[in-house]
């Protein structure tokens, strides 16, 4: 038992370490981290290295890792979000996806692959990768642009089909009759229904109670995802499908974000293993008769898929500048691609060579999307007088209409101490402006005032890349930890260096350090209290009915406090 350990240790030390150096490989030429992974999958597979000659004990990673990733997916599936994605993202989504499956159906079916396997290849070809995307957008700073919201409703409706296909094929086994598929997937429907009442009326006042400790919010909400997959499994569902309602009972939650950027480094190093599997069972001995499908398919989706949504987007009267862009982002297939195929291969409806056909047109069409969505500001000056026949005209409908809900003018961490009274203040300048507080009884008491408030920790690294620091005039902390108040001030000036910045600092010292890395305004409230009464008794000296009054009003401000639940301050 113990040499199979070390044995399976050692693999899988030998198999990251490949994936190390393949990947920064692959960096270098600005490529998405998939690709290495694949890549590294291939060498060590009995191709290459053979180091992974038996490939049982690495599946059981990769199912955790799809797992982990479809509950993520599920954690930003948030019903509400439906209604905010617009008319134009569904309507492209589902444009795109039949016309996509229906044509490479057809040249499924030209090449003489069966009804379903040309099937799977469609559905397969018809998915854009939300990773990715997300992604390339949030490097280039398009994700609150026109476009970049338009492509991102789209990805979303995208995955909800997914999940529908999903929960279809983990339903309609080949043994089963018909009678049976429809009796389970009702079950499946009841329990989706079941899950979604309970995310909304009971999974609230847990997670509350949950949120208090951050290892309790992690340990939780992967236990909560195991659970369900587990569940699912036992019902003969997929583990996934388990996985991903985990997540969307999850996504209404206030503290969404935190659990997603706390699971996601594990999300990672699991992925890693699935892919690098996915690459291992690429099938190379016949791949020669499949060269031409992969070019035709790997065509349809690096061109046909940006001229379709193109054309639907150009169709509904947007410029023909944002309908090219939105078009570029689509040229790629997705995670769920090849998870929909190998989910085909265990069913056996397909073989492995077809798993392998698709894979191939992934690394292609990934590869070659980076390209066109890092550069297609560059692309489009080319092209644009070739597009000027298909705008619509009349009316267009461009950026300026278009505001993302994303932007504030004001970002303040820490609702408790002096946070309390910068929001009315703040108010009363009429600019738009977030609170983020690691209090998860303030992020609900801050929602019921109608507040926007996020919940999270203020040195969360990730958090902070999530919040658009870019677009705020005023970055207010009352947090007076000072590393965390340091990393607060390097992000800003990384992305705006025009932010003010109000920090909180209870020593002279770390105020002064606090300052030479670019502080514009360091509250020091022990010396502020001070002043403040200084200024009391120079204004009044001994006129006690003057201080009376100030009692008087003192008093009323703190029992509003109080009945505002900010009897206790606590740290963020």
């Amino acid at each position: 038992m113990i040499g199979m350990i070390e044995d399976i240790f050692i693999k899988l030390s030998l198999v990251i370490l490949i994936a190390v150096a393949v990947s920064f490989i692959v960096r270098l030429l600005k490529q998405p981290l998939i690709i290495g992974y694949i890549l590294t999958g291939i060498l060590v597979s009995p191709y290459v290295f053979s180091i992974i000659k038996s490939q049982g004990e690495f599946v059981a990673f990769s199912h955790l890792g799809i797992s982990l990733l479809l509950f993520i997916v599920g954690l930003n599936l948030n019903p509400k979000i439906i209604k905010e994605v617009g008319k134009v993202s569904i309507l492209t989504a589902l444009g795109q996806f039949f016309l996509t499956s229906f044509l490479a159906l057809a040249i499924g079916l030209l090449f003489g692959f069966s009804l379903t396997t040309s099937l799977y290849i469609a559905v397969a070809l018809s998915f854009s990768s939300t990773i990715i995307i997300m992604k390339l957008l949030a490097d280039k700073g398009d994700i609150d642009t026109l476009y970049g919201r338009i492509s991102i409703g789209f990805l979303i409706i995208q995955d909800l089909i997914a999940i529908l296909i999903l929960i279809f094929l983990s339903s309609a086994s080949g043994e089963l009759g018909f009678s049976s598929i429809v009796v389970r997937i009702l079950l499946g429907v009841g329990s989706i229904v079941a899950l979604f009442f309970f995310g909304i009326y009971l999974m609230p006042a847990i997670t509350k109670f949950v949120a208090r400790s951050q290892e309790f919010l992690l340990l939780f909400s992967i236990g909560w995802c195991l659970a369900l997959a587990a569940i699912f499994n036992y019902l003969r569902f997929s583990t996934e499908i388990g996985a991903l309602l985990a997540g969307i009972t999850l996504s209404v939650s206030p503290y969404r974000y935190e659990i997603g950027s706390k699971i996601k480094p594990l999300r990672d190093f699991f992925l890693v293993i699935f892919f690098v599997l996915l690459g291992s069972q690429m099938i190379f001995t016949d791949i020669s008769k499949y060269i031409i499908p992969i070019i035709v398919f790997s065509v349809l989706v690096l061109v046909g898929n940006p001229i379709i949504v193109f054309l639907i987007i150009t169709l509904m009267g947007y410029t023909k500048r944002n309908s090219f862009l939105s078009g570029m982002t689509v040229a790629q297939i997705s995670e769920f691609s090849l998870i929909v195929l190998a989910l085909g291969v265990t069913r056996k409806d397909i073989t492995p060579e077809i798993l392998s056909l698709v894979t191939m047109v992934g690394l292609i069409t990934i590869a070659g999307s980076t390209y066109f969505i890092m550069y297609s500001s560059k692309i489009y000056p080319l092209l644009s007088k070739y597009l000027r026949i298909f705008e619509k005209k009349g009316k267009k409908i461009d950026e300026h209409k278009y505001h993302s809900s994303k932007n504030y003018h004001v970002i303040l961490f820490g609702h408790n101490r002096i946070g309390y009274d910068l929001i009315h203040s703040i108010k009363k300048l009429g600019k738009k402006f977030l609170v983020v507080d690691y209090n998860p009884e303030i992020i609900v008491a801050l929602a019921k005032q109608k507040i926007e408030a996020r919940y999270g920790d203020a040195d969360d690294s990730e958090l902070l890349d999530e919040l658009n620091l870019s677009k705020a005039r005023m970055v207010i902390s009352t947090i007076p930890d000072l590393e965390t108040n340091l990393l607060l001030i390097k992000k800003v000036k990384e992305r705006n260096q025009n932010a003010i910045l109000i920090v909180v600092s209870h020593h002279i010292d770390d105020s002064l350090k606090l300052y030479e890395e670019g502080a514009t305004y360091v509250v020091m409230p022990h010396f502020l209290g001070g002043r403040h009464t200084a200024t009391l008794i120079e204004r009044y000296k001994f006129g006690a009915d003057k201080f009376l009054k100030e009692r008087i009003a003192h008093i009323e401000h703190l029992k509003m406090r109080k009945e505002e639940g900010h009897e206790h301050p606590k740290h963020l």
